[in-house]
């Protein structure tokens, strides 16, 4: 007995026939209303410019001559190849990371990231790999992009070759041949939308307004010359008069008969009508910068020095667009080489980056803070400047635990010293003993005291006193005093 669920009182629905619905295609083109594929297979260009020119993608390619237009192009693409670049590991093995490092070194990566670039500007840019057989291995040995106008998508969104020999429906290409980079593609439009179609009006428009411009100049740029001559005057006279005319503005000297005139007339009033075509063409200049740097500032009149040092760049959302359509399709060459030469396994992936520049205020922060008593450990550094493990030797930077416990094993023994120093003196310079070594020293001069020996006849008989005293035993007491604190002193400047 089949299952399944009645969704009314007589319709029966299978489970069986209710997953055939989720995994078929319902919306396609060989079923909708309006929609005629026939036996071409060969989806159409939808780009508004080229299905109402009649002509193919490669119109676009002669945009690249107009000079704001070529320039706007080449620092677009600087934008994206100044940015750093490299592969991250991502759960893959060393052996994989090897390999493609490998891979990759041989691969001209400019190069192939200005023919990747192209996608954003036409909307798709095929390029075709070449594979070769390198010893146990199958690589990529380039990347090699192709003229857009050669290949076209079928009504499966398949890319196809115009090939001369396969007809209007183009030839299938093999899997893993080529790769497309292709910008805001979608199921509707394959192709992806090309931003040099947003400049083929400005530019035709701006080219319009220089020949208008010149002609112009060419007519009101220079004083008329008016040759006046009597009324009645035969045809073959005026003829001659405005012979000489000519050569007079080519010459500056003309011959006339006696009664006519020449008048010259500066061209006054018209040089604000000049304005217009200088306005269009500034119009269209804006309008192109717009479309291809997503900024104006280099062509606006009133722009200041800061903005229009702004405008030098391309902005940020533009330049990682693109570089997002590159990292994309150089990662899908990449899964392919790792799904064909080590099977299901994790693949690396290739990103590109902008360099973070070096915060100076912090660097100075950190250098004032570092002069002041400051201990910052390598894991400080990596993370605030950027820096990978190993590029700081771990004896450059001490850790604040090595430092403290030096200063503190340090101040110990400097404790130490002191104490043993002045317990040494203590015990050389003790009250008691101290008494008892002087008394004897000194026996002589409190005898004379007690004799009633005025101070001023006692200084004249310490001379005679002298002898008598018992010295031996205070100079060797003091000579030791005098030992210890040296070896001391000796001591502490070595361990500074």
């Amino acid at each position: 007995m089949a299952k399944g669920i009645y969704v009314t009182p007589t319709q029966f629905v299978s489970f069986a026939e209710s997953k055939r619905d989720l995994t078929r295609e319902i919306a396609s083109r060989d079923r909708a209303m309006g929609v005629f594929t026939g036996y071409l297979s060969s989806l159409p260009n939808p780009d508004p410019i080229l299905k109402s020119l009649g002509r193919d993608i490669s119109v676009y390619r002669d945009l690249r001559a107009e000079p704001l237009v070529g320039s706007s192009i080449r620092r677009r693409k600087s934008a994206v190849k100044a940015l750093e670049r490299g592969l991250t590991a991502n759960g893959a093995s060393d052996a994989v990371m090897a390999f493609l490092t490998d891979v990759m070194s041989q691969w001209d990566i400019d190069r192939i990231i200005g023919e990747l670039l192209d996608g954003p500007l036409f909307g798709y840019q095929p390029a075709e790999l070449t594979w070769e057989k390198d010893g146990g291995h199958l690589v990529v040995s380039n990347i090699v992009g192709k003229p857009p106008e050669w290949f076209s998508f079928d009504d499966g969104n398949q890319l196809r070759f115009r090939s001369r020999h396969a007809g209007l429906a183009g030839e299938l290409l093999p899997p893993r041949k080529f790769v497309v980079a292709a910008q805001d593609a979608s199921y509707d439009n394959p192709y992806g939308f090309p931003d040099l179609s947003m400049c083929f009006w400005p530019v035709t428009f701006k080219k319009g307004g220089w020949k208008f411009w010149m002609r112009f100049t060419e007519k009101y740029g220079s004083p008329w010359v008016i040759g006046k001559h009597p009324r009645g005057t035969a045809q073959s006279e005026i003829d001659l008069i405005l012979d000489a005319l000519e050569t007079m503005v080519e010459d500056s000297v003309a011959a006339i008969p006696d009664d006519s005139s020449v008048e010259i007339l500066e061209a006054a009033g018209k040089g604000d009508s000049s304005g217009i075509y200088k306005d269009l063409i500034q119009m269209a200049r804006s309008e192109i910068s717009i479309a291809l740097l997503g900024q104006n500032q280099t062509t606006e009149a009133n722009s200041n020095r800061a903005s229009a040092q702004a405008g030098l760049e391309v902005t940020a959302d533009i330049r990682d667009g693109d570089a997002s359509l590159v990292v994309s399709t150089v990662n899908q060459v990449l899964r392919w080489l790792v799904e064909l030469n080590f099977g299901d396994v994790p693949c690396p992936v290739w990103g590109m980056w902008e360099q973070e520049s070096v915060d100076e205020i912090q660097s100075k922060r950190d250098y004032n803070l570092a002069q002041a008593g400051a201990i910052f450990t390598p894991q400080y550094f990596q993370r605030e400047y950027g820096l990978q493990p190993g590029d700081l030797r771990e004896s450059a930077v001490t850790t604040p635990l090595t430092d403290v416990a030096f200063a503190e094993a340090a101040a110990d023994a400097d404790l130490n010293a002191q104490d043993q120093l002045d317990h040494a003196l203590d015990s050389l310079m003790k009250t008691g003993k101290l008494d008892k070594v002087l008394t004897p020293v000194l026996a002589p001069l409190f005898a004379a005291v007690r004799q009633g020996v005025s101070p001023s006849e006692l200084m004249g008989q310490l001379a005679e006193l002298y002898p008598q005293m018992g010295a031996d035993d205070l100079q060797e007491r003091l000579a030791r005093v005098l030992f210890v604190a040296k070896v001391w002193g000796r001591l502490h400047a070595n361990a500074q």
